[in-house]
């Protein structure tokens, strides 16, 4: 059947225009010899003329399909992960007695219950059940909710529908948006209604939502290994943390979980296995608690031994300096190179000192750390000052300000280093401001839980030995923190403008970090403890401005990348720092990573080279799959071994137990399907308003003739036996 359905306006200009048309054919006609030839091709020239404008007025071919079978009712309901949060209270149509059930065994109960017997009375309606989302085989922590699917998939199969019966908790997290189904159905003409199942509250549960662990770290030395909790309690609750390996070794930690809140902490665990290692990070189950599966978290580390090249430049042999270079000489994991630029004397020399600064990029390139004493213009050059910024960031080295006395930084602040400073300096007091009575640092937040500041063997004890530690003389001039900066320490004494006076602060540029650390008197704190703290303290400081640095390294090619432990579904970024043979960074050549996926799948990821980077290349990958995935990088056409690493992909899953119902979800898609949202003890209500609704529309198909290529092809044709019609008969 043909349907027109035009505008106002299209319609006054197609009657217009077939009136004109209509007038030009018989005045044509007319003035011709009259004859029939004549008159069937004016016939075809307001034949092509109605057939536009009934293109204009949207012409249609509407097909009416009558179905033969009785009206369905389709009744989907969720089969998710999440259905096994125990919420769900039974109304009296479905128990006797009222009592808390899962939500997968309350929709099983309503679907065995007789509340659908009345819709398929006398034959009325056909009641089909479809369930949906149900956990693959094996279960994967990635599979999830889709609530538009199932609904388009019914659609697509069904001509018939006269409602959707919807059973869910509202949670979705994959696919569509569901508002997307609810349209299609409202297209249809097919009400839905959702009835709720679950608690619109959390259960009272002490979640443990994410474990941000580092891929590697330094045998015997502790890592860092923050989480965080997400609490539903409406109290507060003290526990203890547990984190414990393979062999049984455990180590815990007293935390205190804010009521209904997420909690971050961290714990430090000391690497002294070689290679990979499972650990798990638990919390026990708190009074109250109704789910326990989310209790613990399972990841692997990995423990290697590390050699971190460091490099102390400063200009005269203060006691910070003689005291550091000692601490970092003997520490078997740092290879010490030591540049003094004595005024008027020259470089220092002896065992492990260099003559001069490094002349080259390849020689520079090399060291993982830069410790910049007191020194300034000059004693480096501004060529220097480029490269040491360049090797920050663009090759994730670590680079330490130690000002000093001197105030001979104060004039770094004129080079490309200056950027990279973490701190604003008062210029008013280049040489610093004096004590007359030892001042403490003071932890920050930040600062009671960072690994740089970790002096003891926990936590715990660590802020006390920090108030133990002997106080300074002397400190920088710092005005604040520059933004983007973390400080981990501030004056215990004084204030300035902008509150506490930041004295050890830490800041990311580009591939690398920055550390400022505004005392010189860190050597003090080994009386009465040797090197106890003083070591510990420079040696952690050194392992953690190069730990990015350091993340994978191969002969000639090192790569990190970001995040660490990234979770299915998120995008990777890969960074590589490539270079020649002898050393320099690569100008010139491709770099490329093949990745092998948990499940076997190959992938070959060729990088770019960053403009104006020394050898530095990126590039980003998504991952679709948790597990291990194998990374080799290696610069194209090189015969030297690839650098190989692994990257662990550990997905938390999305679908979880005593997550809240959503009813927003709900009752959105059912007003938009024009149906109506349905709470469980109105479940007599939802077959009196089924039972009311019209028989089914029968289903039409549309035909849009205006773009269906046989309407084109017709009219083309008319147009060129019209034209080839009056170019025989004579008539231009």
């Amino acid at each position: 059947m043909l349907h027109l359905s035009p505008t106002p306006v299209a319609l006054w200009i197609g009657v217009i225009a077939l009136i004109l048309m209509g007038a030009l054919s018989v005045v044509s006609w007319q003035r011709s010899q009259r004859t029939l030839r004549n008159a069937i091709l004016e016939g075809l020239r307001f034949l092509a003329a109605s057939i536009v404008v009934a293109l204009l007025w949207q012409l249609e071919w509407i097909t009416t399909t009558h179905p033969a079978q009785k009206p369905q009712i389709a009744i989907l309901w969720d089969n998710s992960q999440s259905m096994g949060t125990l919420d769900a209270s039974l109304p009296p149509l479905l128990s006797d007695r009222a009592y808390v059930v899962s939500r997968a065994e309350w929709v099983k109960k309503a679907l065995d219950s007789n509340l659908w017997q009345p819709l398929e009375a006398n034959g009325a309606n056909e009641i089909t059940t479809t369930p949906f989302a149900s956990p693959p085989s094996p279960p994967s922590p990635v599979s999830g909710t889709d609530l538009e699917a199932p609904i388009t998939e019914l659609l697509s199969k069904q001509n018939n529908l006269r409602a959707v019966i919807l059973l869910s908790d509202g949670d979705y997290n994959i696919g569509q948006l569901p508002v997307v189904a609810a349209q299609k159905l409202r297209l249809r003409g097919i009400p839905l209604f959702p009835i709720l199942v679950g608690s619109m509250t959390r259960l009272p549960d002490l979640d443990l939502q994410s474990v941000s662990a580092p891929t590697y770290g330094v045998l015997g030395e502790n890592v860092q290994i923050p989480f965080v909790i997400r609490s539903s309690l409406d109290r507060q609750v003290r526990t203890i943390v547990r984190i414990r390996d393979e062999s049984g070794h455990e180590r815990s930690k007293d935390i205190v979980i804010a009521p209904n809140a997420e909690t971050y902490e961290s714990i430090f665990w000391r690497l002294e296995k070689a290679g990979s290692s499972t650990l798990e990070l638990s919390i026990p189950v708190a009074d109250g608690e109704r789910v326990v599966a989310n209790n613990s978290h399972q990841f692997t580390i990995a423990g290697r031994p590390e050699k971190i090249r460091a490099l102390v430049i400063d200009s005269l042999p203060r006691w910070e300096y003689r005291f550091l270079r000692n601490a970092l000489s003997r520490d078997p994991g740092v290879e010490l190179s030591c540049l003094l630029l004595q005024p008027n004397i020259g470089p220092g020399e002896g065992k492990g000192y260099l003559k001069e600064f490094p002349q080259k990029i390849e020689e520079l390139a090399k060291y993982d750390v830069i410790f910049l004493g007191d020194v300034g213009t000059e004693q480096l050059t501004a060529d220097q000052c480029h490269l040491i910024r360049g090797l920050v960031e663009n090759q994730a080295t670590g680079l330490i300000f130690m000002p000093g006395p001197q105030g001979n930084q104060f004039s770094l602040m004129n080079t490309e280093l200056a950027d990279l400073m973490p701190v604003i300096l008062d210029d008013a007091h280049p040489k610093g401001l004096a004590e007359s009575i030892p001042s403490p640092l003071t932890l920050t937040t930040e600062g009671r839980s960072s690994l740089l500041t970790l002096l003891g063997n926990n936590e715990e004890e660590n802020p006390e030995i920090w108030r133990r530690l002997p106080g300074f003389y002397w400190h920088a001039p710092v005005i604040k923190a520059k933004g983007g900066a973390d400080v981990l320490a501030v004056h215990g004494n004084r204030r300035g403008k902008y509150g506490p006076i930041p004295l050890l602060v830490t800041k990311p540029a580009g591939s690398g970090k920055v550390l400022f650390m505004g005392i010189d008197s860190a050597w003090r704190w080994r009386r009465g403890v040797e090197d106890l703290y003083h070591y510990r303290f420079w040696g952690q400081v050194a392992r953690w401005m190069s730990y990015q640095r350091n993340m994978a390294v191969g002969q000639r090619v090192r790569l990190f990348f970001n995040p660490e432990r990234p979770e299915p579904g998120s995008m990777v970024s890969l960074n590589a720092n490539a270079f020649t043979p002898n050393g320099a960074p690569l100008q010139e050549g491709k770099v490329s990573v093949d990745l092998t996926s948990p499940e076997g799948r190959n992938q070959r990821i060729d990088l770019e080279k960053i403009n104006g980077a020394w050898g530095t290349f990126s590039g980003h990958f998504k991952v679709d799959s948790p597990g291990i995935w194998k990374l080799r990088a290696a610069i194209a056409g090189a015969e030297d071994q690839p650098m190989e690493t692994t990257l662990i992909a550990q997905g938390t899953e999305i679908e979880k137990i005593g997550q809240p119902a959503r009813p927003e979800v709900l009752e959105e898609m059912a007003k938009v399907s024009n149906g109506r949202m349905i709470q469980p003890h109105q479940l007599a209500d939802l077959v009196r308003e089924i039972s009311a609704l019209p028989e089914p529309r029968p289903a039409q198909t549309r035909i849009a003739l205006g773009s269906h290529w046989i309407t084109f092809t017709g009219l083309v044709t008319l147009l060129s036996i019209f034209w080839i019609a009056r170019k025989l008969s004579g008539l231009f």
